[in-house]
């Protein structure tokens, strides 16, 4: 299990298990990590952990944060890496092999909303052309999705059945409407950087959503997701950034 050990000048202070999906660290006593030094905001950075990866977003701290001495506002970590707030030092510890590479993980696919597209090709496009997936006919009939309605609360979601084959999205509004990608790695980010990201990440039992950056969570069929990765079933419809795509199994 992956780790972070707090010190200041040099000395060793605490370690934290990262054994939950989501650690927040920051000054305030209710951060998972709390640091007590004036440099440090009330809720300064958080690490999201999914499977054997983990990264790090700073949340828009005042005095901003480091790692391996350079000031990032997200950053995939590795083994040995040392994040750096105010006086304090956080060294992130992971002797098991990563899942991805921050290569991959850095490549979020850019979903733009009808008044952001830009003459480019979006990462979408991009995707969607590389693997030759046409955009399906039947979009209205995949979205009956009125028994997959998720508590408002963000609570766990139920277990999910082993996964029966490689799952996709559809993205269903805006100009890249109908456009679809396989979701084939073990994390795929989706989203607009700067404004809101998440995580789909492939796992043994089926796939999960996480949110990674961003003041609100994801929602799926009309509900927020909440802090923690919520399973994803078929016909599940995702909003991110302000666009709706349909999570569905290939056939």
């Amino acid at each position: 299990m992956a780790k972070l050990i707090l010190s200041v000048d040099g000395q060793v202070l605490n370690e934290f298990p990262l054994d939950k999906e989501r650690v927040t660290i920051g000054r305030k006593s209710d951060n998972d990590i709390p640091v007590d030094n004036l440099a440090v905001s009330g809720k300064h950075a958080v690490i999201i952990t999914i499977l054997n990866d983990s990264f790090m977003e700073d949340l828009g701290s005042t005095n901003g944060t480091l790692v391996n001495g350079a000031s990032v506002k997200r950053h995939f970590l590795q083994d040995g890496d040392v994040v750096e707030i105010g006086k304090h030092k956080l060294k992130y510890v992971n002797e098991t092999p990563s899942s991805t590479t921050a290569e991959e993980f850095e490549k979020t696919m850019v979903l733009r909303r009808p008044s952001d597209l830009a003459p480019q090709v979006s990462a979408v496009d991009r995707v969607a052309s590389e693997t030759q997936v046409g955009a399906r006919s039947t979009v209205t009939s995949r979205t009956a999705v009125g028994s997959n309605v998720r508590a408002p609360n963000g609570g766990a979601a139920p277990a999910v059945a082993v996964a029966p084959s490689v799952g996709m999205v559809q993205v269903l509004n805006g100009q890249n409407a109908g456009k679809t990608l396989e979701l084939t790695k073990s994390l795929t980010t989706l989203g607009k950087p700067g404004v809101q990201v998440a995580v789909i990440t492939k796992r043994p039992n089926g796939y999960f959503i996480t949110h990674v950056e961003g003041a609100s969570f994801p929602v799926v069929n009309g509900a927020s997701v909440g802090a923690q990765a919520a399973a994803l079933r078929e016909n599940d419809v995702i909003e991110i950034a302000g666009v709706k795509m349909e999570f569905f199994f290939k056939t």
